[in-house]
């Protein structure tokens, strides 16, 4: 029998199992198919986590990480879990290949990503001029123009973000009305460097080895060319909450529309023992720095949990 089990090895799994361990606990798996590190092993550059000064890959940053949390104790368990379910106060962690393993509290830990959007040339430049994520690669284009992709809250927060950064942003949507709080379209239309082209689709986004260098648009059946170096996507986000899913369909514990875990400031969910961490909770920061601090703070919980059981 687990103390603790914790599906999912990125940047909240890893600090969970380092502070669970650290904590004193003696039995810790973290479930993870590969080798833990999560999503940003897949950056190539990262320059905005505290307290490391130099520029490094994603692959880089994560090293040490799994050094030090292992280094205490946490066990890593290369399979596939593929359900987590409760019985009376016992949590069961069901495996790919049938079998399951027990488990006194439970970590969730399997972020989420975001939906590409099917673009021609998306695929070719992700990563080199096209992101999802203006807070970690904004400044990559300070004083240029980029363009914003989507229409809905999230779309234009990191429009109006963007603008703070960039020389001028183009905010493209294929409907004329958005799908965000009224302050932020409000916002949005107030701000001279944000310029609102709809309707309208992004057709291709081109470029060279060096990454993006323009964007074709249809706008109303008229082609328009933009040249910027960079496109910024946000056509909605998928949260990997499949190992909730219990066999009637419905979820182990309480999700909103959009499938992310309800959690309270401790990570607690509704049910006894389950906390959710990093992209998989509602109102994530979707920031390495973000997930540590709540792979911290559920692990703190689940010390207090256990002592109390």
């Amino acid at each position: 029998m687990l103390d603790l089990a914790i599906i999912g090895g990125g940047p909240a799994g890893l600090s969970a199992g380092l502070y669970a361990t650290r904590g004193g606990l003696k039995d810790v798996t973290l479930f993870e198919m590969g080798m833990p590190g999560g999503q940003i092993t897949g950056s190539s550059e990262i320059e905005n986590y505290p307290g490391v000064a130099q520029v490094v890959s994603g692959l880089d940053f994560m090293q040490p990480w799994q050094e030090q949390c292992f280094r205490f104790g946490l066990k890593h368990a290369m399979v596939e879990v593929t359900r987590v379910q409760k019985s009376g106060d016992v949590f069961e962690i069901i495996q790919a290949d049938g079998t399951s393993v027990g488990a006194k509290s439970v970590i969730v830990a399997t972020g989420g990503k975001p939906k590409r959007s099917g673009i021609k040339g998306e695929d070719v430049y992700w990563g080199r001029g096209v992101s999802t994520c203006a807070t970690c690669d904004g400044f990559f284009y300070k004083n240029k123009e980029v363009v914003v992709l989507g229409g809905g809250d999230t779309a234009l927060e990191e429009a109006v973000y963007l603008a703070r950064i960039c020389s001028k942003v183009y905010l493209v949507h294929r409907r004329n009305e958005f799908r965000a709080a009224p302050s932020t379209i409000k916002h949005v239309k107030e701000n001279e460097k944000i310029e609102i082209i709809t309707p309208a689709t992004i057709e291709e986004i081109g470029g060279d080895q060096s990454g993006v260098s323009f964007v074709t648009l249809n706008v109303e059946g008229t082609q328009r060319r933009l040249e910027v170096p960079g496109v910024f996507v946000f056509v909605g986000y998928a949260v990997n909450n499949k190992v909730l899913q219990q066999a009637d369909g419905t979820m182990l514990c309480e999700c909103d529309a959009m499938g992310s875990v309800v959690v309270d400031l401790s990570m607690k969910t509704n049910v006894a023992g389950l906390y959710a961490v990093g992209d998989l909770r509602i109102q994530a920061g979707k920031q390495v720095v973000c997930a540590a601090g709540d792979g911290a703070t559920a692990a703190l919980s689940v010390l207090a949990y256990l002592e109390g059981h």
